[in-house]
């Protein structure tokens, strides 16, 4: 076998690889744009979970942001220090933290929701809602596709 057949030509990249490298180029651009705001990525995700839902215990949002909890506790104690969540111990059980937004949270949630509006309008820039419906089903597919294995 001759070494041009066992490099894939540009047509021939696998499709994971391509997803796997726009998925880095979206990420540093995002997070790039989050910072210009005043954020990270890992802070948007924690203060949109705050904002969102209802995970106010460290464990609920480290599962809802994706992390593990001694990921989070790095991430809180940042944003603590920051003054943009305070960490109150659950009176009914000592163990368990609970994490609250403050003044200062809310106001840098705010500028980073505009941030990452801006960003989703950036990237849907020649794309109708018809294209985006289709990437959001293509990408279920692949995710579902590698589910498990």
């Amino acid at each position: 076998m001759t070494y041009a057949r066992l490099v894939p030509g540009p047509r021939d990249v696998p499709v994971g690889l391509l997803v796997a490298r726009t998925s880095k180029v979206l990420a540093r651009a995002f997070d790039d744009a989050l910072v210009a705001a005043g954020g990270s990525t890992p802070t948007w995700l924690v203060l949109l979970s705050l904002k969102s839902a209802s995970h106010r215990t460290q464990a609920e949002l480290a599962a809802a942001v994706g992390v593990r909890q001694p990921t989070l506790t790095h991430h809180l104690d940042g944003m603590e220090r920051s003054g943009l969540v305070t960490r109150t111990r659950d009176p009914d059980n000592r163990r368990v933290q609970q994490v609250s937004l403050t003044e200062a949270g809310e106001g840098l949630f705010r500028r980073l929701r505009v941030a990452a509006a801006v960003f989703d309008r950036q990237l849907r820039a020649g794309l109708t809602e018809s294209d985006v419906g289709e990437l959001r089903r293509l990408l279920g597919r692949l995710a579902g596709n590698v589910a498990g294995s």
